[in-house]
């Protein structure tokens, strides 16, 4: 049996992929420090609910402060997903030396560790689309809907011009560029994936990170909805289980996909406008929605939409499931767990109270 290091592993991605690879036969080894909302949820469904539940062992440690107890950990995993991380455009503004160390400076523990182990383990670090930053040298057509790009109908590849915009940008993409040079200086395999919007279930979404789960839990709980920009921003929308199988084929294919790039995404048929979804959130909910706008964010791309060429082509990767059944399984999961969201935005206000006061 084959062991899985997963960091950020009560994390939406971390959740969700320790599950996925249980259910596949690994051992997971889930690693997480408990500070994002929602994770201490998602650790008790993993040790609780989660089938195959039994092949998952959940360790509280923090990649920065608990190197040690990483490297330990680390020295058993044959694949580690470094989905650890800061997340938040706007918590990065605020507090770029936090950005930095989550980043940048626990990926480096997390490769470190790895380069360490005499298995020599597989690690796949989960980057953003961000590190291409706002992609102003682009031209945009203002739709009346959305905005497009007409001269990328399939999408950005990997060869774009990166532009490490923001606190966030700069720390994923420093981090990202580490995770590349480990492969070619250490010899460690490695692959980078920079992911679009995913979404799905165990999602504990925020304005700057899981907007469509965010959104959709705002909208179902009867709270506001502030729109950053004109909302004719388009990003392409890829469902976590469709992520899981990527993560899946590249392990397969570690020879051919290791030291590479991938941008992971839904594609042009998987994209929408944060408006247009906003518009089928209504018609799904069957009512008017109550949505402000504000100015736009830092950095916030006009158009994202992930060019996954490549990866078909390396290791047989394309997204199967499409967004409105995607969106079903989310929202039945929203449904159902009602409780477990108005418990989350309870425990964001709090915070935010407790970081204002003090």
């Amino acid at each position: 049996m084959k062991t899985m290091l997963i960091t950020g592993g009560a994390g939406f991605i971390g959740t969700n992929a320790a599950a996925y690879f249980a259910k596949k036969g690994y051992q997971v080894i889930a690693v997480d420090n408990l500070s994002r909302n929602g994770s201490v949820y998602n650790r008790d469904w993993l040790l609780s609910e989660c089938p195959n539940g039994e092949r998952i062992v959940f360790e509280h440690v923090d990649v920065v402060t608990d190197a040690e107890r990483l490297g330990a950990l680390v020295s058993e995993a044959d694949v580690i997903i470094h989905a650890a991380g800061q997340v938040a455009v706007t918590t990065s503004v605020e507090q770029p030396l936090y950005d930095f160390e989550i980043n940048v400076r626990g990926t480096l523990n997390v490769l470190e560790a790895a380069r360490r182990s005499s298995r020599k383990p597989f690690v796949i670090f989960t980057s953003t689309n961000k590190v291409y930053g706002g992609l102003e040298r682009l031209v945009f057509l203002e739709k009346e809907t959305r905005y497009e790009i007409p001269s990328l109908p399939r999408g950005i590849s990997e060869e774009c011009q990166l532009d490490f915009f923001s606190p966030y940008g700069c720390s994923k993409g420093a981090a990202d560029q580490y995770v590349r040079d480990y492969s070619r200086i250490y010899d460690l395999p490695t692959v980078v994936f920079r992911q679009s919007c995913i979404y799905g279930e165990r999602q504990f979404g925020i304005v700057d990170q899981g907007w469509v789960s965010y959104l959709a839990a705002l909208a179902l709980t009867d709270r506001p909805i502030t729109v950053f920009g004109d909302g004719k921003q388009v990003r392409d929308l890829l469902n976590i289980s469709d992520l899981c199988r990527a993560f899946e084929l590249a392990i397969a294919k570690k020879e051919i996909v290791r030291g590479k790039i991938y941008n992971m995404g839904g594609g042009a048929k998987r994209a929408l406008s944060v408006g247009e979804f906003l518009k089928f959130l209504e018609n799904k909910l069957a009512r008017p929605l109550n949505i402000h706008f504000a100015d736009w964010r830092p950095g916030d791309q006009k158009v994202f939409i992930a060019d996954t060429t490549r990866a078909k082509e390396d290791f047989g990767w394309e997204p199967l499931i499409s967004f409105e059944d995607g969106f079903t399984i989310l929202h039945e999961w929203l449904v159902a767990n009602h409780d477990l969201l108005e418990k989350s935005f309870k425990n964001v206000a709090e915070s935010r109270r407790a970081v204002a006061s003090a």
